[in-house]
């Protein structure tokens, strides 16, 4: 049993930073710590992930809109580190763990003013522009990916490669088998494009579905997350296709959802890949263009080069070229089950268990050795 700490983590609102810090957050809560959150509005208010956990929104602005939008942020981000100053003061934290976005920057901050421990999580293949801004001041860099873009050689002593934590009820799929496909059984497609839905997946995939063969189509069973905008729309297109489908803009048992699809259609955001490869599931993937360096088309390389998905870029991402990749994954279900392999293949399912460890020892030099390049790296 560890002593019991406290530990503030601090994340941006959106999925792929508040899905692993949720995963820490419950194994150090397993191992009898205390935790808090920093983050935005949006963070504060995830729905079902932060149970227990008290919570604090920090003042943090983007750095954007030219100089008057940079004054304007950095004014809320030296508010922010002011309060995160005081809540240190009263939590006293062993150390603060920070998952990128904006929020993150003056939590750490703080730290960094009170000498306080800190570690940071990378969840995508290219490091984010927080994690780029204090990589050279944090005590540990944890990454999801054995490569990681835009990470100085300099700091790349303190990197060590944990993965991406996902949730309990999606790390517990990996012991449940890949669902048997015969030739004539109905074949499952989970449509997901992340927290925030993604229109192209809307205007491409019921189209797409409807050009596969008669025999194939008829076997389909389609469950599509859409954004509340594009939602009645999809709905009468796969009517018309008569393709069944459930449509819906949020999916609260998206991790049964998982276990049930024999092919997922998404985006390659951090926290998608990571499940998909915790549970061992093929996928088509279509990276947004517009994420930040295109990171999401650099997460999607490794599985994708493994021969667990195919990836196809949005410019490419039609009707026909969906119907194409769909046929080649879907016609032998012997082709799929390997597919599913070797996409379970990339998971690294110690992950959470991992930065719960890393954040444990933070004070310990053996585990923070810079002569010992990536000295947790973690198995697939």
């Amino acid at each position: 049993m560890s002593i019991p700490r406290h530990y503030v983590l601090a994340a941006g609102g959106t999925g792929g930073h508040m899905v692993p810090a949720a995963a820490l957050a419950a194994e150090l809560m397993r191992r009898g710590h205390h935790v808090a959150l920093v983050s935005d509005e949006r963070g504060v208010r995830f729905p079902g992930l932060f149970d227990g956990v008290q919570a604090h929104v920090l003042p943090a602005g983007r750095l954007s809109g030219g100089p008057l939008g940079w004054l304007r942020a950095g004014r809320k981000m030296l508010a922010g580190r002011s309060m995160a100053i005081e809540l240190y003061r009263s939590f006293k934290p062993a150390a603060v763990i920070g998952f990128g976005g904006y929020p993150a920057f003056p939590a750490l901050a703080a730290a960094f003013k009170l000498k306080i421990p800190t570690i940071v999580h990378e969840q995508n293949a290219v490091l984010g522009r927080v994690n780029r801004l204090v990589a050279g001041r944090v005590d540990a860099i944890a990454t999801s990916y054995a490569e990681v873009e835009r990470l100085k050689p300099a700091h790349e002593r303190k990197v060590h490669l944990i993965g991406n934590p996902v949730r309990d009820a999606v790390l517990e799929l990996r012991d449940r088998p890949y669902p048997e496909l015969d030739e004539d059984g109905i074949f499952r497609v989970l449509v997901t494009g992340g927290s925030q839905g993604a229109s192209i997946l809307s205007d491409v995939v019921p189209d797409g579905l409807a050009l596969l063969p008669p025999h194939f189509r008829a076997r389909l069973q389609v469950t599509h997350q859409a954004r509340p905008e594009d939602i009645d729309g999809v709905r009468q297109r796969y009517a018309e296709h008569g393709i069944p489908a459930e449509i819906a803009t949020y999916l609260p048992d998206l991790p049964e959802r998982l276990a049930w699809a024999h092919v997922v259609i998404a985006r390659a955001g951090a926290s998608t890949i990571a499940e998909l490869t915790a549970a061992g599931r093929p996928a088509i993937l279509v990276p947004l263009p517009s994420a930040t360096d295109d990171h999401q088309t650099a997460n999607a390389r490794e599985i994708t080069l493994a021969g667990g998905a195919r990836t196809i870029a949005q410019g490419a991402f039609t009707a026909q070229e969906l119907a194409k990749q769909m046929q080649k994954l879907g016609l032998e279900p012997q082709a799929l089950a390997n597919a599913a392999v070797r996409a379970k293949q990339c998971g690294r399912p110690r992950a959470a268990a991992a930065l719960a460890d890393l954040v444990e020892h933070i004070d310990a030099p053996s585990l923070l050795d810079r002569d010992a390049p990536r000295p947790l790296a973690v198995p697939a």
